[in-house]
């Protein structure tokens, strides 16, 4: 009787260890950082060589597609200079020379076509969501 009073507690015993437990410690996951884009990261427009011929093709993209209050730099890739002009009159580069940039910010949505000034033929468009 001596033995099973010993042998009762210690099978008890293993049965529990033997069980286990599920619990584990629980893991939060952590967030992968986002880098920080430049203020202009993607909304970047070119007006490549020889533009003047390209018409809807002149400037690159076109259309190009923001969020409101993106800005949107345009960079002149071609030998000669051009303008940026909204047809509505919201913004206007002026003459952008060779290897000049404009930038404008689009606060609000809306559709915005321009066009160059010196070569009408060239068009684009921003759509601002």
């Amino acid at each position: 009787m001596k033995t099973l009073r010993f042998v009762y507690p210690v099978a008890v015993l293993l049965f529990v260890a033997a069980c286990g437990s599920n619990s584990s410690t629980p893991t939060t996951p952590t967030p992968s950082p986002t880098p920080n884009p430049s203020p202009t990261s993607g909304n970047v427009v070119t007006i490549p060589a020889g533009a003047q011929t390209l018409g809807n093709a002149a400037y690159k993209p076109n259309p190009i597609m923001v969020s409101a209050g993106a800005t949107v730099t345009w960079t002149n890739d071609d030998g000669i200079t051009h303008t940026v002009t909204s047809d509505g009159g919201a913004f206007n580069s002026n003459g952008l020379a060779s290897g000049g940039t404009f930038q404008f910010t689009f606060p609000t949505a809306g559709t915005f076509p321009y066009h160059c000034t010196i070569h009408p033929g060239m068009v684009g468009t921003v759509v601002v969501q």
